[in-house]
């Protein structure tokens, strides 16, 4: 059996990415920490600020969050009247979750101070680089989704 150089073996890629992540993701959470927001309402606001409203179904699966934490999330949001809920035209159990203006501008400066800190944060890598760096991220996640 060939013996294979260490650092291209799965193993090794995964350590790899993973230490990678964890040092990323601390700095993304330190950069959201700023706005006063945790995680997850941040991810809340975001996804409206970009997505538009959304049923709380949605809401929640597109960031990530159990029925519950998404209804926790939007309740604390409201409470601060950063979003509000309304009826869906087209499904009256449904609920469709909304920005206010005030969240709009809270979630629209952390957004932009949270891009900042995220383009610092990879500076060290080229626009070359980072292209064949996000190709090959989707690649590897197609792969292990398909498993």
């Amino acid at each position: 059996m060939p013996v294979r150089d260490i650092e291209t073996t799965g193993v090794h890629l995964w350590l790899v990415l993973m230490k990678a992540q964890h040092a990323v993701e601390k700095h993304a959470l330190r950069s959201i920490a700023k706005s006063g927001l945790c995680f997850s309402d941040f991810a809340v606001l975001e996804i409206l600020l970009h997505k538009g409203p959304l049923p709380v179904n949605t809401l929640g699966a597109s960031v990530s969050l159990s029925s519950g934490a998404a209804t926790a999330a939007i309740d604390r949001l409201e409470k601060k009247a950063l979003v509000r809920r309304s009826a869906d035209a087209r499904d009256r159990r449904a609920r469709v979750v909304h920005l206010t203006e005030k969240g709009k501008t809270l979630i629209s400066g952390a957004f932009r101070e949270h891009e900042t800190d995220m383009e610092a944060l990879t500076s060290g890598l080229s626009p070359s680089e980072k292209t064949t760096l996000v190709g090959l991220l989707k690649k590897l996640g197609k792969a292990a989704a398909s498993r």
